[in-house]
């Protein structure tokens, strides 16, 4: 399995070989060192953990920098874990080093993050309601409408979609398609949309 954190940058397009335009998400991946490796013997399960982002050793308490200096990694901000179907020791050891060219031209991947907060909003921009009539002195333009009946059986039902704080939630996005790798300047290019705000940091995986 392919697995690599990434920042983010923004959105562009690229023109492929036969001419047509491709809008892409550029993501700056890696190199990310082998922190650690989960085994199903030792630990019940096998995964692999990443780290992501240098930063200086004052932002680091010590038992963080002890456990990046057993993998020889330098002070690293994120630590994420990708779980893996079996047998992950063999593919990945501690110290080695992901980056972009374990990843394919025309591969499908699965970016997670944590999506743009937008506050709290209504259930117009929230749920794509429809908004009232605007003449004849209406007052009913953005609200939410009638939510209930009023005797029976006189409450308002639990998951109800109405006004709340929207996105800033974990989101993953399936089926994204790479379309190039830059090794030199450890770059993705994604066709698609990713979540998050640029300069976010999100999870790239294979999409089998």
């Amino acid at each position: 399995m392919s697995a690599i954190l990434a920042k983010k940058l923004g959105m562009t397009q690229v023109f492929q070989d036969d001419g047509s335009v491709a809008r892409v998400t550029v993501l700056e991946a890696g190199p990310c060192p082998v922190t650690a490796v989960r085994t199903a013997e030792r630990d019940g399960y096998d995964a692999v953990q990443l780290a992501f982002g240098q930063t200086k050793e004052k932002h680091l308490s010590k038992p963080e920098l002890g456990h990046l200096g057993k993998a020889d990694a330098p002070p690293m901000r994120h630590l994420v874990e990708f779980r893996l179907d079996g047998g992950g020791d063999t593919q990945f050891q501690l110290g080695q080093s992901v980056t972009v060219e374990s990843f394919e031209v025309g591969a499908r991947v699965k970016i997670a993050g944590v999506s743009k907060g937008k506050g709290f909003q209504g259930t117009i921009k929230r749920h794509n309601f429809k908004s009232g009539p605007k003449s004849h002195g209406s007052h009913n333009v953005r609200a939410p409408g009638s939510i209930g009946a009023s005797a029976d059986p006189a409450r308002v039902f639990r998951g109800i979609r109405g006004p709340g704080q929207m996105g800033n939630k974990r989101v993953t996005q399936p089926g994204l398609e790479i379309v190039a790798v830059d090794p030199q300047k450890n770059l993705l290019l994604v066709r698609g949309s990713v979540p998050g705000p640029r300069g976010g940091v999100v999870e790239v995986r294979g999409d089998a």
